[in-house]
């Protein structure tokens, strides 16, 4: 059987597509066949040059001889709607933390292979309500796809993006995405690694079957056990003749998916070779649980730190100090947001890296990072 007749017609096609809308910047022909054969597996190299040029320019601009980015109007571009005008800006670093402005999927495609031992992360996993025009509504209080929920006992609520009104051409974005994401990881992070990604039950499903299809083992769950303003509605603009009516159930809880690189040998040899493969227990006689108990973010770390999704420290250095077993290695947030992770690493003790592409949140960060540091797990400085 010939190589290419082992793909479904379009799929070489499609995933190119797919690596030039899921990058910052304009590919080489190389760079680009090694990012379909890791998205699809070894795809004739002469299949994917002769579709570049043949689609230049309709499909795809080449910007220097042998370098193509795909037009605007082509594909998902998710990474492309995310950051249009880019000049990078300096990274940060916090004692052992290290901020940096950049795009995870260029930054994880250049790390070095068995360099990272945890990631824990609170990714864009709607995408949709990152794009420049939501963020835009967002930031203005326009709302958008944001549901931005009423006060509540004199206290602002974080908004909330709304998930119900995802198309499919979305949901298969985010597949997409996270597909990957998890493959260019996957030979970065060390084996026995976890990675912890945080969901919502609405997507939790789709982001789950992509991190599994492209190679992570799945671990579980972990519960953060928290009440949100998120369902709980009575139909909309029927509320009154649908008064003992709820649209969906009031959300009391947040999955943070667990998944891990598969360990080489016995779970006590790959710790011994790699210092991965469990979890840290809080103490001797308690082993790290499934559930935590988590109280919504309080308004001091949101006042330090502005984010839509901030979680607070409270529950993030449990999980935090819980992904390195030894208590040594390299955590890292690839959708580093505010910098809240690399804050938890940073008390718990942990080195870590965060990459944000957005500027608006990069600059965020700089800012929140050290005084997140500095709050007390009760919320006070």
């Amino acid at each position: 059987m010939k190589g290419q007749d082992r793909y479904a017609p379009g799929q070489v096609r499609d995933a190119i597509i797919n690596v030039l809308s899921l990058t910052s910047r304009p590919l080489s022909v190389k760079e680009i066949e090694d990012r379909v054969h890791l998205m699809i597996g070894p795809a004739p190299d002469s299949s994917i040059r002769s579709y570049l040029r043949l689609n230049t320019p309709d499909m795809f601009m080449r910007e220097t001889r042998g370098v193509y980015a795909v037009q605007g109007t082509t594909g998902k571009g998710i990474q492309k709607d995310l950051f249009e005008e880019r000049v990078w800006r300096e990274p940060g670093r916090f004692g052992r933390a290290a901020i940096l402005h950049a795009d995870c999927f260029d930054w994880i495609e250049q790390a070095e292979d068995n360099s990272i031992h945890a990631v824990v992360t609170d990714p864009p996993y709607g995408l949709h309500e990152y794009t420049p025009e939501q963020q835009s509504k967002l930031r203005k209080g326009k709302g958008g796809v944001w549901r931005i929920p009423p006060s509540f006992d004199g206290h602002r609520r974080a908004p909330l993006p709304r998930f119900t009104t995802l198309t499919e051409d979305q949901l298969a974005a985010i597949r997409m995405f996270f597909f990957y994401w998890a493959r260019l990881l996957l030979p970065k992070i060390v084996p026995g690694a976890h990675v912890v990604v945080a969901s919502n039950p609405l997507v939790s499903y789709i982001v789950s079957g992509a991190l599994s299809d492209a190679g992570l083992e799945r671990r579980g769950e972990i519960v953060r056990l928290t009440m949100t303003l998120r369902g709980g509605d009575r139909p909309k603009a029927a509320h009154e003749e649908f008064s003992d009516v709820s649209v969906m159930p009031r959300s009391m809880w947040e999955p943070w998916l667990v998944y891990r690189r598969p360990i080489k040998g016995r779970v006590q040899d790959n710790l011994r070779t790699w210092g991965a493969g469990g979890f840290r227990r809080p103490s001797r006689d308690k082993p790290f649980g499934d559930v935590i108990l988590s109280a919504p973010t309080r308004k001091v770390e949101r006042d330090l730190a502005p984010h839509p999704s901030l979680k607070p420290q409270a529950f993030l250095r449990q999980i935090v100090r819980a992904v390195l077993p030894l208590g040594k290695g390299l955590v890292l947030d690839p959708f580093a947001g505010a910098g809240s992770t690399l804050a938890a690493a940073e008390a718990v003790g942990y080195e870590s890296v965060g990459i944000e592409k957005d500027e608006y949140f990069f600059l965020m960060a700089l800012e929140a990072i050290p005084k997140l540091i500095s709050v007390k797990p009760n919320g006070r400085q």
